[in-house]
């Protein structure tokens, strides 16, 4: 792939991620996740910590809250932004860094712990990902991830909307698989010890109704957005909305009047040889 399509690319990304309101999805639901992956990886003081894909800091946070020197980096200068504001409303001091998860500007062994919640998943070449997380990594610190897994809610969500989807770049992967343990291991062979590999639900109460949390994906979170774009621009939008709302029938746990749903994610955490 040429450098220039390269940047094409993550210039699209970037937008997708900027569209909607993610923030305000991760203060809906998501905030959970991040403190889950900094107990799990066992931050401490004065530990350095790269959050990859950190988003508006979900997990950054939490682990600066903890006395560790947390950099939080991103493809994505929206969030970041977001995630400052809300480190100021927490009085913690982090580091904030326009980065490519599969291009750090770290060097080698820069980081105790490299770890990514829901966020280094979605790059598209993850074995470049796992490549830069060992890299950046030092020997004996800790590589940890939490990824929303294949066979669960998000999974299928991305299942759902695959066909009303344009093309992936090539050499992409589809994001859920980082929720196989399989796929966990293949990615980063025997460079990690994975002392941990456990699947989680993540349990959503946030919605009245079944499709109010399909509504809000299509107002808030970019690929759904995106998605929804192309189906529109193919004259399918009726087809997709209608496919998310029996998306979401499916999958609500609760009452027509009081949803509930319930996201799968894989923690794994392991020591970088």
């Amino acid at each position: 792939m040429s450098t220039m399509t390269d940047t094409e690319l993550k210039a699209r990304h970037r937008k997708m991620w900027a569209s909607g309101d993610y923030p305000a999805m991760v203060e809906t639901f998501l905030l959970p996740l991040g403190p889950t992956l900094v107990q799990a990886c066992a931050i401490s003081p004065g530990m350095r910590v790269l959050d990859v894909a950190s988003g508006t800091g979900n997990a950054s946070i939490p682990a600066a809250q903890t006395g560790a020197d947390v950099t939080a980096s991103d493809l994505t200068p929206e969030l970041s932004q977001a995630g400052r504001k809300r480190a100021v409303a927490e009085g913690v001091t982090l580091d904030w860094v326009e980065a490519d998860a599969e291009n750090l500007p770290f060097e080698d062994g820069s980081f105790d712990v490299v770890m990514s919640s829901i966020g280094a998943m979605f790059a598209p070449r993850h074995k470049a990902v796992a490549d830069e997380f060992v890299r950046v990594c030092r020997p004996g610190g800790t590589i940890g991830m939490l990824n929303w897994t294949p066979e669960g809610m998000i999974g299928a969500l991305f299942r759902m909307m695959g066909p009303f989807a344009p093309p992936p770049p090539p050499g992409a992967s589809p994001a859920p698989l980082w929720g196989s343990e399989e796929h966990v291991a293949e990615m980063f062979g025997n460079r990690v010890d994975f002392g941990t590999l456990r699947r989680e639900e993540l349990k959503i109460t946030a919605f009245e109704h079944p499709r109010d949390y399909g509504e809000h994906f299509k107002a808030c979170y970019g690929p759904a957005i995106a998605v929804r774009a192309n189906a529109e621009k193919n004259g399918q939008a009726d087809e997709f909305d209608a496919a998310l709302d029996a998306f979401c029938d499916e999958w609500n746990r609760g009452s027509d009047e009081n949803a509930r749903f319930e996201k799968e994610y894989l923690i794994a955490v392991g020591i970088r040889a």
